[in-house]
This record gives C-alpha cells, structure tokens and sequence, in this order.
C-alpha cells in the first residue's frame, strides 16, 4: 500500500519559502507583496525620524525611546493570517525582549502600511480587519500616490481616525508624537 504524499497547506509553504521571500498569507492564501520607488521611499521617510526617536531603551536625551521598530517583519496574526507590514513596533513595556524568529508571533502595537496600486485594497480592507481583530493599538496608511497619511487608532467599534497636528510641512502623530514626520521625505519633494 502506497503512502499518500503529504500534504502542505499554505502556512507550510511560506515558512518553506523562508523569511526572505516577500510573501503574506491572507486569508490562507500566498499572496507576493509589491514595492515600487514611491512605496520605498514613503516608507524610509516614516522609519527614520520613529527609528531614531523611539527604537531604544527609553529615557535619556532627546525623544522618549522605549520600542521596537522593524520593517518588513513577517507576522503571523492566526493559522491563516501571516502578515508582512510595511513597518512594525512594539511598546518595550508589552514585549521585553526584541521580537524574533520566522514568523514573530507578538501582535505590535503600531502598523504602519504604505499603499501600493496592486495591494492597496488589501491593507484598507482584509488588513484592517485582522490587525483591529488582534488589538494593534495604533494603524497608519501612508498613500504615496495621493501624499496623504491617516493615522488610526484602535477601538472596540474599529479604528477610528485620528486627527494628525500639521505644522510647516511635517506632521505628528500617535503613538510616536515626540518626533516630526516631513510630508516632503515621505513622498520625494524635498
């Protein structure tokens, strides 16, 4: 009697493919993420001035430290959701030690996705719906196309819209409101 072949389910493929490869597992489907230049350069124009402020212990000078911040991080959320955002971090209070491994399976505490043609939908909708599910309090969208940045913040109805303070091109927000983010390095206009 012949054996069947194992059976691999999706979840299985992606760890195969290893922590490299630009894969998610939405709704227990591969799906490849999509970077262009815009989608790059918006999101090293976030990661910067939060990197700097806020990826350390906290204390000391200048802005307040006290998270982890990661980029392109694979998360899984559920058996069916293994999510690759843009930027993640997590509050050193909650999470103690830098999340590691493949996947890391800590929910952050900040998502910071930026929209691409191809995905977009995908991270106003299916994504939205699994890091609110999973409690990440906080939840930026960042459209390089339309050089717009919503910040969201988590509640028990949904997220909610948070209003961002603007100020001479550069704009604050929750939860890294110690730092000023330039509208002008996040969508090449510097």
């Amino acid at each position: 009697m012949a054996m069947a072949a194992p059976k691999f389910t999706p979840l299985d493929q992606l760890l195969a493919a290893g922590e490299d490869a630009r894969l998610e597992l939405v709704e227990g489907e591969l799906c490849a993420v999509e970077t262009t230049g815009e989608h790059a350069g918006a999101q090293a124009g976030v990661l910067a001035p939060v990197f700097t402020g806020y990826n350390r212990r906290p204390g000391g000078s200048g802005a307040p430290g006290g998270w982890w911040i990661v980029v392109e991080c694979t998360i899984q959320f559920t058996i069916s959701e293994v999510l690759r955002p843009d930027l993640a971090a997590w509050r050193r209070e909650h999470c103690p030690e830098r999340p590691g491994g493949f996947p890391v399976r800590v929910t952050p505490d900040w998502v910071c996705e930026v929209l691409s043609p191809g995905t977009a939908y995908r991270d106003l909708g299916h994504k939205r719906r699994v890091y609110h599910a999973a409690k990440v309090g906080h939840y930026w969208l960042v459209d390089a196309e339309r050089e717009e940045v919503t910040v969201l913040r988590w509640t028990l109805e949904g997220y909610v819209v948070h209003e961002i303070e603007v100020i001479d091109g550069a704009f604050r927000a929750p939860p890294f409101e110690a730092v000023a983010i330039e509208f002008a390095s996040l969508f090449g206009k510097e």
